[in-house]
């Protein structure tokens, strides 16, 4: 009876890690295990250290090294030269009109010109630079990681436009970088400082939404006016050969701050499926001419945590539908729902002062349902507004930046840089948020097989119980 048992469990496991599944390129290896593909996970090497909670020595002005100087870039830009201790040191890209544009705007601002570098390589003589403290990188996504991680192994702190990484390799090489050089890496992730966004995380952080065990985010954003004003097509042209949800980190982001990803939970397992290609076929035709899209329409994507909780992200660029990031979470006591408009559910009892203001259901406010639930839901915004947002929203409405999230971003890292914090968001961030580019892909050339998600904390996703903002 042992023998059989043994025998048993032999044929168990040789099922289980069998070679009978669709083989697909991936940046890493990987084996599957009881159905579910293990990517490799690369051991912390020696004399690298965690960046949990690491903060950089104060500096009293920011040296800005700016590349890719299109229209994100040169936004972006806009935004930091409204900030105190900001110096624009450099000025970076491919193109020398872009750079003369970015010169224009320097000089409007009364500001010295900035240095330049034009061409593909000359990224790399930027890094080198001694007199720049942060690079900024406003590029194609496909040379995010590699300038970052030629910007970190320079003894620069790198700020990258999202997402942040394209494949898995990629993740791991900044995680790495950043660790063997004790520089920042941070994900540019505006919506992470959307009022609502915030305002939901306060909730959750003072206990209003109970245990949030739910989250859903998006990008749905038809992009058709768009296409043509991507230099060199760079945007197409990746979705055209990557299946998977390209563009995950608007809607991950903000969620993964609410459910304190990183933080006390961590991401187990991922699926993903898409629809076929048909405004996506029609479009890669139109603008590319070319005959085939890897990317459908919709692709849909399930995490797993270890917690127990799920997030559910989407991804659609090409349908005629409004613009949806989709956010809500869902807790014990209650929900927060962004799109396609703002309210709340939460049990009266939790917030004290909305059950004298809830006159139809003493027991459930929803908010927008009636008259006193409106009053409820202004008293909910007024009293849990974010603190980040009460300090900035003045300064942040005048200098704009898709509705002041951009100014709030880089005031609080600038601010963090000066004065020698923790940033809000690591590298750890960076590479989870950006980690369902490759992550979905293979999932869904693989039929929808389960994806094991990677732990790029190496195992200090439970020393840190939730997201703070630093301050002195």
């Amino acid at each position: 009876m042992k023998k059989f048992y043994l025998l048993a469990l032999l044929c168990i496991t040789l099922v289980a890690c069998s070679d009978n599944y669709p083989k697909v390129e991936s940046s890493m290896p990987y084996k599957v295990v009881n159905g579910t593909i293990v990517l490799e996970e690369p051991a912390r090497q020696p004399g690298q250290e965690s960046m949990l909670n690491y903060a950089c020595e104060p500096m009293q002005t920011v040296r800005v090294g700016l590349i890719g100087a299109g229209g994100r870039g040169r936004g972006n830009m806009g935004v930091l030269m409204q900030i105190e201790g900001v110096e624009i040191t450099a000025v970076c890209d491919l193109y020398q009109d872009h750079v003369d544009k970015a010169q224009k705007q320097i000089k409007d601002a009364g500001r010295p010109a900035a240095r330049e570098y034009v061409g593909a390589e000359a990224y790399k003589q930027l890094c080198e630079a001694d007199d720049i403290d942060l690079v900024y990188i406003c590029t194609g996504w496909q040379m995010h990681a590699p300038i970052a991680v030629y910007a970190l192994d320079h003894g620069k702190h790198a700020a990258i436009e999202v997402p942040a990484a394209t494949s898995i390799k990629e993740c791991w090489e900044l995680v790495d970088a950043s660790e063997r050089n004790r520089r920042h890496c941070m994900i540019l992730e505006n919506c992470c400082y959307d009022k609502f966004e915030l305002l939901a995380l306060n909730m959750k952080q003072k206990g209003l939404l109970g245990e949030v065990f739910h989250g859903e985010g998006a990008y749905i954003h038809n992009l058709d006016p768009f296409w043509a004003g991507y230099t060199d097509s760079w945007r197409l042209d990746f979705n055209v050969k990557h299946s998977g949800d390209n563009y995950p980190t608007h809607g991950l982001g903000p969620v993964c701050q609410s459910m304190d990803i990183n933080r006390g939970d961590k991401m187990t397992k991922l699926v993903a499926m898409s629809t076929k290609a048909m405004n996506s076929a029609e479009v890669a035709m139109r603008y590319n001419n070319n005959k085939e899209i890897a990317e459908g329409d919709q692709v849909v994507t399930l995490i797993s945590t270890e917690n127990g909780h799920e997030i559910l992200i989407q991804h659609n660029v090409y349908g005629a539908r409004p613009y949806n990031r989709l956010f809500m979470i869902a807790g014990t006591k209650g929900m927060a729902n962004k799109y396609p408009f703002e309210w709340f559910a939460v049990d009266s009892k939790q917030a004290p002062g909305v059950a004298e203001l809830e006159k139809y259901n003493p027991e459930m406010l929803i908010s927008g349902m009636s008259e006193s639930s409106i009053e409820a839901f202004n008293y909910l915004k007024q009293t849990y507004e974010h603190p980040v947002w009460t300090e900035h929203e003045q300064r942040a409405l005048e200098v704009g930046g898709h509705g002041g999230m951009d100014y709030i971003l880089n005031s609080r890292m600038i601010y963090c840089l000066r004065n020698g914090l923790p940033l809000d968001i690591n590298v750890y961030d960076a590479a989870q948020w950006s980690c369902p580019v490759e992550l979905s892909a293979l999932s869904i050339n693989t039929g929808f097989m389960p994806v094991q998600v990677p732990d790029f904390t190496r195992s200090d996703w439970n020393k840190t119980q939730g997201i703070t903002f630093a301050h002195k």
